[in-house]
């Protein structure tokens, strides 16, 4: 595994430490339909939450949660409604999280930023940018 590969998953592997800290119960790791993927899938009191988790080095060059784009809210949106659907949870309330994790080795750095979007959000800014692609 490449080290930038692995660094994400040690990452990942602090998120979900950190959520569980916090109460969170896991529900999915790094769950897949096709193209798309949910890095975390919680639940925090009765609220499903999809996180998408960002790992970096350092952040001299921007700030982590920047890499969280258009196109990747989009597809993470995308890739939620697919799993509230194949999990039938279409009546449970949901919201879309970022947790930032910056350095090479512990301690990290860990921010989480609660309902950092949302799909009205989203679609403004598409409106704004283009097309509604995933």
């Amino acid at each position: 595994m490449s080290e930038h590969n692995e660094l994400g998953r040690i990452g990942e592997d602090e998120a979900l430490y950190y959520l569980a800290l916090k109460g969170y119960t896991l529900l999915d790791r790094n769950w897949r339909k096709e193209k798309l993927e949910l890095d975390i899938v919680a639940e925090w009191h009765g609220e499903v939450v999809f996180v998408e988790v960002k790992t970096r080095s350092n952040e001299h060059f921007a700030p982590a949660a920047e890499a969280v784009t258009l196109q990747k809210k989009r597809n993470v949106i995308a890739a939620a409604s697919a799993y509230m659907a194949y999990h039938n949870l279409h009546n449970k309330a949901y919201s879309y999280d970022i947790i930032t994790v910056i350095g090479t080795e512990p301690p990290f750095k860990i921010s989480h930023i609660r309902h950092a979007y949302t799909e009205d959000e989203v679609w403004q800014q598409t409106q704004r940018h283009g097309s509604f692609e995933v």
